[in-house]
């Protein structure tokens, strides 16, 4: 129950306290401290770290102060109501930093709100941030803004604004556009994979505490030279920086080495530990101001001293509990990273069958186109068939009467060849006749002579002769008559012969004729068929065509953030606009070139005696 239970008697005014997430509002009672009023809203909130927290508001004067627990709300010179419900506007702020955010930093709405408050003091450019160390560190503020990467969301024009997401200072110095940061951005949200949100939060935080203006409040302060310098409040002690840099100090003092702080008017006295040194004085201002660094260096300097003594109950039981909240909720993470994975299995598979389906679609589509072609193919090719079969039954018929004439041819060539061979007979033995024929008369020539040489001889002798004479004249007479008749009957028969083989000859003219006439029609025919192979050649290749399958992209993640910052710092630095540096760039340009870092800078002004720093300071 709330100490400051509202009486009927009392009175009450409104108040408006608002986070960096949020806006409360209550009704305070009039007698209420400030302590009431931070208790209420930290249970509000659930924050048990309250050490790190206060509330801030702008007094009567304009000027921004804490509000003190100790005292009455309303004794503490509040500015005119200006909230919505006409009451007080105080800002739930922290107010003081951690060395190490992830050892002191228990509770998750704890580094919640660390988180939004170093976020809004980057993008505010209230802290200097590289360039390369905002697209960083903007790529976790996305995780932990919208979870894990997304290619159909976060693609999308604008998803990624980098108005919200990088310093302006950021914007300006480089030739680039809102979708080439987009870009930068994504490539490093999408190694995020996996993380949390308050994982993604306190990797933000880490990266954060290592820029050379985290957890610093600055103070325009004076040495006794009257060199206008900066004071720099931080969680491990004060640094000292030249007007033109705040990110590199000159020189510092940790909070063990000091003893004590107090003011007098405007001027501030700081007491070593170390006897034997001066005191460290400064001059600010204003005398507000002296309370504020006052206030700041004491809450500090507790906190430090606290840090290094054993934790209390109550922060081990803190611990305890967070270590517990974050188990159990790494075991409610891995069972929803095993059902979003079951889940994306199934949405793979679903979107595999889904691909299959369309693919088989496809594939239908093809089939169907195919079967068409093939219908229509089968259509041609039944015509040509009803032409072919049309030209078969008369290449038939013509060959039923090339069979007929050939078998008329045979019949005439085997009548033919009778004659033939009757022929040849006849011819022979009309060869063996002329032949005889032809020795007998060559006989009877010679015989003639002899006659006639014997004539002369055989008048003389006549009349012995005469018998024998007439014997022979009456045998000569008989053989010139045989021999005239076989000399006509030769020509006849060769006659008939020479007819006989004309018709042999026009009668294979006819078969070769025919013959051809069978050949033309045959390779017609196989003209045909060789076309409808061809056809269906081209029809079975159309069919056996395949479709590809996509491939997975996957995104390669880098081994160390140093390279990735070192590789993204040279790549935009070709499209850096150098009009537009200012005075911080140059400096941590140096740093960069030099190998100096935030801690490196502090080890450096460490060293040395406190005598020798404050000396050194009076001379700055």
């Amino acid at each position: 129950m709330p100490p400051f239970r509202r009486k009927k008697s009392g009175k009450s005014f409104p108040v408006k306290v608002c986070t960096l997430d949020a806006e409360l509002e209550f009704n305070l009672e009039w007698k209420a401290t400030g302590k009431d009023l931070f208790d209420l809203v930290c249970r509000t909130i659930g924050l048990r770290e309250t050490w790190y927290f206060g509330l801030q508001y702008e007094d009567s004067k304009g000027f921004i102060s804490w509000l003190k627990l100790d005292k009455k709300v309303q004794d503490q010179s509040l500015s005119p109501p200006s909230g919505s419900n006409g009451g007080c506007v105080f800002m739930f702020l922290a107010k003081f930093c951690a060395e190490d955010v992830a050892e002191e930093l228990v509770q998750e709405v704890t580094q919640h709100l660390f988180f939004l408050q170093v976020k809004q003091a980057i993008l505010s450019m209230d802290i200097y941030c590289p360039p390369e160390a905002s697209v960083l560190l903007a790529s976790y503020a996305v995780q932990a803004k919208y979870g894990d990467y997304d290619e159909s969301i976060s693609n999308k024009p604008g998803m990624l604004s980098s108005g919200d997401l990088l310093p302006q200072r950021v914007i300006d110095q480089y030739q680039m556009t809102p979708e080439m940061w987009e870009d930068r951005i994504r490539i490093w949200y999408a190694d995020h994979r996996g993380m949390s949100r308050d994982e993604a939060e306190m990797e933000y935080l880490k990266i954060a505490q290592d820029l050379d203006m985290y957890g610093v409040n600055y103070f325009p302060i004076r040495n006794k030279k009257d060199t206008d310098l900066w004071l720099g409040v931080t969680a491990v002690g004060l640094n000292i920086y030249e007007k033109e840099n705040k990110l590199a100090p000159r020189t510092t003092f940790t909070w063990s080495e000091i003893r004590n702080i107090s003011f007098d008017e405007k001027k501030f006295v700081i007491k070593p530990m170390d006897k034997s040194s001066p005191n460290f004085i400064f001059f600010s201002q204003k005398l507000r101001m002296n309370k504020l660094i006052l206030n700041l260096c004491v809450g500090n300097h507790d906190l430090f001293m606290w840090r290094r003594k054993p934790d209390s109950m109550e922060v081990q039981q803190m611990k305890q509990q967070a270590k517990e909240e974050k188990q159990r909720r790494q075991i409610e993470r891995n069972k929803l990273a095993r059902e979003k994975q079951l889940r994306e299995a199934a949405e793979r598979e679903r979107n595999a069958m889904e691909q299959r389906l369309l693919q088989y679609q496809e594939e239908i589509r093809l089939a169907n186109e195919a079967l068409r072609h093939s219908e229509e193919t089968a259509d041609l090719l039944a015509e040509k068939s009803r032409a072919a079969e049309e030209e078969a039954l008369i290449l038939s018929h013509k060959a039923s009467e090339a069979e007929q004439e050939v078998t008329r041819v045979r019949l005439n060539a085997m009548k033919t060849e009778e004659e033939k061979a009757y022929l040849e007979r006849k011819t022979r033995e009309a060869e063996l006749l002329t032949q005889r024929l032809v020795e007998e008369s060559e006989k009877r020539a010679l015989e003639s002579d002899q006659l006639k040489t014997e004539l002369l001889k055989a008048r003389i002798a006549e009349k012995q002769a005469k018998e024998k004479l007439l014997e022979f004249l009456s045998r000569n007479t008989l053989s010139s008559d045989s021999t005239n008749s076989l000399s006509q009957q030769q020509p006849a028969c060769i006659n008939d012969y020479a007819l006989l083989l004309s018709d042999d000859i026009n009668a294979l003219d006819i078969d070769d004729s025919k013959s051809s006439s069978l050949k033309s029609s045959s390779l017609l025919f196989e003209r045909d068929i060789n076309s409808y192979e061809m056809l269906e050649d081209s029809e079975v290749e159309q069919l056996s065509l395949e479709i590809e399958k996509e491939r997975e992209d996957y995104l390669e993640k880098s081994k160390h953030l140093q390279k990735q910052l070192k590789e993204l710092r040279s790549e935009i630095e070709v499209l850096k606009v150098s009009e537009k540096q200012c005075s911080l760039d140059n400096v941590h340009a140096e740093q960069v070139r030099l190998g100096e870092t935030k801690y490196s800078t502090l080890r450096k002004v460490k060293c040395g005696s406190t005598k020798a720093r404050v000396a050194f300071f009076e001379e700055l």
